[in-house]
């Protein structure tokens, strides 16, 4: 790997952890004030929709400016979304503020992974960089429970600058202050990002032409066989484990009886299976044979269901860990093959646009369905037997679909595995 890569891996560390850890205050800010659970659930989707609302912009972008530069000014709208959610906007306002600057940082950071590194190490790019993610959510999840409980809480508010009332008074207010530094560090990080050798593209400022210019990318990208199947599998994913966050966290209340503190370490325990399941997708999977990992899919949404049949945290955690490992090696070889496929047909950073706009769009809609059924009194157990469900038998179709492409499609879908098995040889060779 090059030196840069691991640059990029840092700077994607500090600002996940922060991300995470800001995740489960902005939980806990809203449980302490009294506010409806519907309001914590929607957390979830409020810090997606600006992925999808400028999904045909901050692609553009990001193709237009140096990476580097695109991750640390998105790094920057993050620390204001903290700031306005620590000085008095509402909790939902200020976390859709920090998925801004969110939705602007992601078409740069997996972007650039494309630029820098040859087709034969994506998967493995891709590994470390979602086995880093989940080990900065792990460690974000975790570090946001220590932050709100009253030990750590109580030291933070402890400190007084002389002559200054901050207003910071309860402990998630001093959790959210506290992680104001974490993504100053990220920033500094992304100011050593190096500068790659692939071109810019110009940024035209004609909103309806980047809305065509990103709506014929979007197209592209699911007309093509290999594209479809892979943006169909990780959207879903990302879809439904988005809000498993924070239905862990409802499950966990309900079935264990745990406050946010101790819920939380067990979305870490999630996390812990997934980055084992990422290193070892990046180590023993191809480009080529992306398409054989399907199956888990499958898998994966029956097992979420027998989460309703534990009450044993003994039982819960390495159950969760297993469930974690399985989407970890169902993502990681899918993922890279959507970024391969997406580098060819466009520019790395409008590729991963369309990526994130179809992937937050199914955690804005299953994030807004599960608000409005827990706002109607839908329990966790009841969400968590359809999303089950709905992964398993969505996860159905898209094999069907494949096959489908492999029988009607034969010669272009070789085609395009052949191209994907090529580049990993010879980047291999080179």
């Amino acid at each position: 790997m090059k030196r840069g890569f691991y640059t990029i891996m840092s700077a994607q560390f500090f600002s996940s952890l922060a991300d995470n850890a800001l995740f489960v205050a902005a939980v806990e800010l809203l449980r302490s004030s009294g506010s409806p659970e519907w309001q914590r659930a929607a957390l979830v989707p409020m810090f997606a929709l600006f992925y999808v609302v400028l999904a045909p912009f901050v692609g553009a972008f990001a193709d237009s400016v140096p990476k580097g530069k695109v991750m640390f000014y998105s790094n920057s709208i993050k620390v204001v979304g903290c700031l306005m959610m620590l000085f008095g906007t509402h909790p939902l306002m200020a976390y859709a503020i920090v998925g801004l600057g969110a939705a602007a940082y992601s078409p740069a950071k997996y972007g650039i992974l494309t630029e820098l590194l040859p087709p034969s190490q994506l998967v493995k790019a891709n590994g470390w960089i979602e086995g880093l993610t989940i080990a900065s959510i792990i460690l974000g999840v975790l570090l946001g429970g220590q932050l709100i409980g009253d030990r750590i809480a109580g030291t933070l508010l402890g400190f007084d600058l002389p002559f200054i009332d901050t207003g910071i008074d309860t402990g998630p207010e001093a959790a959210i202050a506290s992680l104001v530094s974490l993504y100053i560090v990220a920033a500094l990080f992304n100011l050593r990002i190096p500068r790659t050798e692939a071109p810019l593209q110009p940024l035209t400022l004609s909103p309806v032409d980047l809305v065509r210019d990103f709506s014929a990318c979007n197209s592209r990208l699911w007309q093509d066989k290999l594209g479809q199947i892979s943006l169909a599998t990780t959207t879903l994913f990302w879809g439904v484990s988005g809000n498993l966050r924070y239905i862990v966290l409802a499950w966990a209340a309900a079935a264990l009886g745990y406050g946010t503190q101790q819920a939380s370490s067990l979305v870490g325990v999630v996390a812990v299976g997934t980055a084992a399941g990422a290193v070892v997708a990046s180590l023993y999977c191809r480009l080529d044979r992306a398409t054989s990992v399907i199956p888990l899919g499958i898998a994966m949404g029956l097992l979420v269901i027998f989460m309703n049949f534990i009450s044993n945290v003994w039982v819960a955690a390495p159950f969760l860990i297993m469930l974690g490992a399985i989407g970890g090696y169902l993502v990681v070889p899918m993922n890279a093959l959507l970024q391969h496929r997406g580098h060819n047909l466009m520019g790395a950073g409008r590729s991963i646009a369309v990526q994130n706009f179809n992937e937050q769009a199914c955690i804005l809609g299953l994030g807004a369905f599960y608000t409005a059924m827990t706002r109607f009194g839908l329990s966790a157990f009841g969400a968590i037997t359809i999303f089950g469900i709905v992964v398993a038998g969505t996860m159905w179709i898209i094999k069907r679909w494949h096959q489908r492409n492999l029988v009607q499609h034969k010669d272009e879908v070789e085609h395009l595995l052949d191209l994907a098995r090529s580049d990993h040889v010879t980047s291999v060779d080179r």
